[in-house]
């Protein structure tokens, strides 16, 4: 069975979530979606339901059905799942989170929950920022420099009565805090739900040269400037950046280190995102963990045409240094690489 791309629409309260939403479900590419959101009560979504299945399922009139979450997410995705085996046509899963929501524990059940993993699979996380109180919002709250830091997709809401200044100066620091996101600015929530979508690279079938658009932060990354910064302004905490290898990786070491990091500072790991070239595996292997929590790895059907075969893993850290990550990550390949030459020069 081909698994169901799962979307999470996040961002802090009064960003622009429901005004998106609600456009986003009247848009006649949504028909086959589904929609997991905390209460009904909390979005404005009454103007669009049209028929209500069971306590907590309602068909939208774009041919959505809409589920509450209410704590439970492995219970709505299980539930979910029961509908689509059962004939209900699910193309898409949308879920909603609160305004105070951190993204992590959603990604981990994806990533780990066996009902997600056989029905669902990741398809990445749009963060809506609001570009009149964004930068304030950043400097307060650490639940929205995370959810800015692991999306895949930034939208910029509210641009239209936002000044010009605010606007380039919060997409410099959300370019600086999450270098590999497109930012989109939208107004009203007036967006085509093609630059949502497809956002993590993760499905073997879909152009492969996706893959690209979600490690275009290898080439980026940016120094601590703890001194020179607001103590307040969480983000000085967060860094992105990537790592280029050009040999074949040994999957031994790999899986050693990501073990050790997900046990000794995975709360650090905000994100992780990479797609590899492995010794003895002539398809690329697609990573991404949050967390402790690394989800098992997948081949994609080949590379890209023209690709250069490196492997590339990008890293969005709190609170851990670039070259803890860069120096144990090399000591790990380099027992592997040892260990491997040891193995053949006995034989």
């Amino acid at each position: 069975m081909k698994l169901i791309p799962v979307t999470v629409l996040t961002g802090f309260l009064g960003a622009g979530k429901t005004t998106l939403l609600n456009r986003l479900l009247k848009h006649p590419d949504m028909a086959g979606s589904a929609v997991l959101i905390n209460e009904f009560g909390e979005i404005g979504l009454d103007h669009l339901l049209v028929e209500k299945l069971d306590e907590d399922t309602v068909l939208l009139n774009a041919g959505c059905l809409c589920c509450t979450i209410r704590g439970d997410l492995q219970r709505a995705l299980r539930d979910l799942a029961l509908k689509a085996e059962a004939g209900h046509e699910i193309r898409r899963v949308l879920i909603e989170t609160t305004g105070l929501a951190d993204t992590a524990p959603i990604l981990q059940t994806l990533m780990s929950d066996p009902v997600a993993l056989r029905s669902f699979r990741l398809d990445g996380v749009v963060t809506v920022v609001d570009a009149v109180l964004g930068a304030a919002t950043l400097d307060a709250q650490i639940e929205a420099v995370k959810q800015a830091a692991v999306a895949d997709r930034l939208i910029l809401s509210k641009t239209d009565i936002a000044s010009a200044d605010q606007i380039s100066a919060l997409e410099a620091r959300l370019h600086a805090l999450n270098p590999g996101a497109p930012i989109r600015r939208v107004v009203t929530g007036d967006v085509a739900p093609d630059f949502l979508f497809g956002a993590g690279g993760f499905d073997p079938s879909a152009k492969i040269a996706e893959v690209a658009g979600w490690l275009a932060a290898e080439a980026a990354h940016y120094h601590h400037h703890d001194h020179h910064h607001d103590p307040n302004r969480h983000d000085a905490r967060i860094q992105a950046f990537g790592l280029t290898f050009a040999e074949p990786l040994p999957w031994e070491g790999l899986a050693s280190w990501l073990e050790m990091l997900a046990i000794t500072r995975g709360a650090s790991v905000l994100r992780m995102k990479g797609i590899l070239n492995l010794q003895g595996e002539d398809r690329p292997v697609v990573l991404h963990g949050v967390q402790h929590v690394f989800h098992p790895p997948e081949r994609l059907a080949a590379w890209p045409a023209g690709h250069d075969r490196q492997s590339r893993l990008v890293f969005i850290l709190r609170d851990l240094d670039r070259a803890v990550v860069e120096e144990g990550l090399a000591a790990f390949l380099q027992a592997a690489r040892d260990k491997a030459a040891l193995s053949a020069g006995a034989k």
